[in-house]
């Protein structure tokens, strides 16, 4: 019956990811089939310490994410929960050899998140790391399936994706940071006067990160190289769309990429995939 009890736990994780992010739930649909429900068990555990911070203002939400971190050690540590989220997360983390160090300075950067809503540049750069580069980590411990080589030498680009990402989802969500929780994550900006020129900056910190990205892209095993260039050619894409509009308007409205639009990137990514022309 264990058995039945960890599938279980994971189409949990596998629920969660699909109610809250359609583009990642996309990328992860298309990866090879042992590498789907370990990844979905990732973006669980970091989507419900990101939901404590950011959604249950009513709550004391410190004590939900002390409470949340001891329990995901336990979790790891006993090799079980009754919390199908973290059961499923533990399992991965023993399972891929996930350094505690990169469960940490995720948890670190939720917790900053509850203390500061201005980061400037070592701050930001922390937060960069633990909230998006470690999970790209996480993620690569799994794509590389202990081959420890491979993990080290794709390190460095999967940081950079996971930071590339991270800053246009704080492009996209910068008035609702700014509007709902009083937060600016790029150093030195000042919502109220935030300008073209700014923008034209943190645009071109993200190409950089994306350039760097797409050279391991390509090295990925084959098992992931589809799913993670699928996520990174929607986000090229929303990139491009953001870049087109004013700064005004980025403090105005979430820019999103239509629901027909990803379905295009999908039809297209894989030809490029499967012809082996990224």
């Amino acid at each position: 019956m264990m058995t039945l009890y960890d599938q279980t736990c994971k189409e949990c994780s596998k629920l969660i990811t699909r109610r809250y992010s359609t583009s990642f739930s996309m990328g992860i649909r298309v990866f090879d089939a042992k590498l789907r429900l370990p990844i979905y068990a990732i973006y669980g555990f970091v989507r419900f310490a990101d939901e404590i911070v950011d959604t249950f203002h009513d709550k004391d939400k410190a004590v939900l994410l002390s409470s949340f971190r001891k329990q995901t050690y336990e979790a790891i540590e006993s090799g079980i929960s009754l919390n199908p989220v973290l059961h499923a997360f533990q399992e991965v983390v023993n399972k891929y050899k996930i350094e505690y160090e990169l469960i940490d300075a995720f948890l670190d950067s939720m917790e900053m998140d509850l203390h500061f809503h201005r980061y400037e540049d070592s701050l930001y750069k922390e937060y960069i790391y633990g909230s998006a580069e470690v999970v790209g980590l996480m993620c690569l411990r799994v794509f590389c399936e202990g081959d420890e080589s491979s993990y080290q030498s794709l390190k460095e680009p999967a940081c950079k994706l996971g930071s590339a990402f991270q800053k246009i989802n704080f492009l996209r969500d910068m008035k609702s940071d700014y509007d709902e929780r009083g937060r600016v994550y790029f150093p030195g900006i000042d919502f109220t006067r935030f300008d073209n020129k700014q923008k034209e900056i943190i645009e071109a910190d993200i190409k950089a990160d994306f350039d760097a990205a797409y050279a391991g892209i390509v090295r990925l095993p084959k098992s992931a190289r589809f799913g993670v260039y699928l996520a990174y050619v929607y986000y090229i894409n929303l990139f491009e769309k953001i870049k087109r509009k004013t700064a005004a308007h980025v403090k105005e409205e979430r820019i999103r990429v239509k629901d027909s639009k990803k379905m295009y990137l999908l039809f297209s990514s894989a030809i490029k995939t499967s012809f082996n022309i990224l």
